[in-house]
């Protein structure tokens, strides 16, 4: 669809004042109480199950969408940013004559010049750092470590993210769960050379299709998936995911395996080790052992024992603004330095769980050198009976997905 038609597909849709009173309080919960936006938008959604299909959407991509442009959206309304109630209806008001919606003659938007609206937009497009609403640190520090690519990489990484799904393969393959699914109403596309991954097209019906609750498949992004094919999996080995969150690593690496060895998914934080025995549950997984970090007693207990360690570290996130566009709010320079110290004392750490000839495998959905590559060369530096066999960087401009950057080291 053009963007012509586009706009005027926005023009006709019926805006009510309880729907942007809706996307206000998001906002004030993402900016006042430092939440993050996909956790506010599903418990919104959740709030009111009245809301239709359309209404939905609406809120979920209005709020993404000022998080995303929040920069450039205060720099057309002409204000520095402001929480207020009356600042915020100017903005969502802005943000609507942006995206081609005809205002109602509601109180709240009788302040929007439109023509001022229009001049500022035009003036945004000249100043890189409005233009792709970003703080000026970051792009700083970016164009620092990338150079020219980062003008690509910024304009990729503030598009929408696509839906991606992971089809189990412990329990059904990628054709079958495509036509499953398409039988329960939801289309998918393929995506070329990802063997599991699948783009759903709309994804309102699909946390309650059988498909998921049958454990069909997992919601993982198409570079997120990489990480398991690059760590060389066989079944029956012994693999250790050092920082497995979630789990979406975890039981990908699982699916490869065959269900078969062990997999020791470790993490800080209980809360997330309860959420992934219950999607290995849900999965058919058996072979996933989870263990809280409670000391570095917990790490030295599994020193060279593990044919692989996956090290998903800690990081800015800046690979995967399309789908976090508040993390570029939440950083600072200081909180990306706390990082990089941060993943260098973990790799450092836990790299004593790789047994002699076994692989140390180092991961981050970041973009910056000084995330990537620099970490694992200081480390190389420091532990000498580790070599580099093979690393892969993944950029958004060149895969449509996430960044992320991955190394693959040998215990000699």
């Amino acid at each position: 669809m053009n963007k012509e038609n586009e706009n005027e597909k926005r023009s006709r849709v019926r805006l009510h004042p309880n729907l942007v009173k809706a996307c206000i309080e998001g906002l004030r919960q993402i900016y006042t109480d430092g939440k993050h936006a996909d956790s506010v938008v599903n418990n919104l959604l959740k709030s009111n199950p009245k809301w239709g299909s359309s209404d939905r959407k609406f809120i979920a991509e209005t709020i993404y969408d000022i998080v995303r442009w929040w920069r450039k959206l205060w720099f057309v309304v002409g204000e520095e940013p402001n929480l207020t109630n009356a600042g915020l209806w100017k903005l969502c008001g802005v943000y609507l004559v942006n995206k081609g919606m005809y205002l109602p003659a509601w109180e709240e938007f009788e302040n929007i010049n439109l023509n001022a609206v229009h001049d500022r937009l035009d003036k945004a497009e000249g100043i890189r750092v409005i233009r792709e609403s970003i703080p000026d640190w970051l792009d700083s520090i970016a164009e620092e470590e990338l150079g020219d690519v980062w003008e690509t990489e910024i304009a990729e990484l503030n598009k929408q993210a696509d839906f991606v799904i992971r089809a189990n393969t412990i329990k059904v393959n990628r054709n079958s769960l495509q036509k499953a699914l398409r039988d329960e109403e939801t289309e998918t596309a393929v995506i070329p050379n990802h063997p599991d991954a699948l783009v759903v097209s709309e994804r309102k019906r699909i946390f309650t299709t059988h498909c998921f609750q049958d454990g069909w498949f997992e919601v993982q992004d198409a570079s997120s998936q990489e990480v398991a094919y690059f760590m060389d999996l066989t079944p029956g080995m012994r693999v250790v995911d050092a920082c497995a969150g979630g789990g979406g690593k975890s039981l990908h690496m699982a699916a490869l395996m065959q269900n078969k060895g062990r997999i020791i998914s470790l993490d800080i934080f209980e809360w997330k080790l309860k959420e992934l025995s219950r999607r290995a549950k849900r999965a058919g997984v058996s072979i996933i052992e989870t263990r809280i970090i409670e000391s570095s007693k917990t790490i030295k207990r599994l020193a060279e024992q593990a044919d692989r360690v996956l090290i998903d570290a800690p990081c800015s996130g800046l690979g995967i603004l399309k789908r976090n566009p508040d993390i570029k709010w939440k950083l600072s320079p200081e909180s990306i330095d706390n990082i990089r110290k941060e993943q260098a004392k973990i790799l450092s750490d836990y790299c004593v769980m790789t047994k002699k000839g076994g692989k140390l495998i180092y991961a981050t959905c970041s973009i910056l050198p000084s995330e990537n590559e620099k970490i694992v060369d200081k480390f190389l530096s420091e532990h000498p009976n580790f070599k580099k066999v093979k690393e892969k960087k993944i950029l958004p401009s060149e895969s449509g997905f996430d960044g992320f950057y991955m190394a693959m080291m040998e215990r000699e």
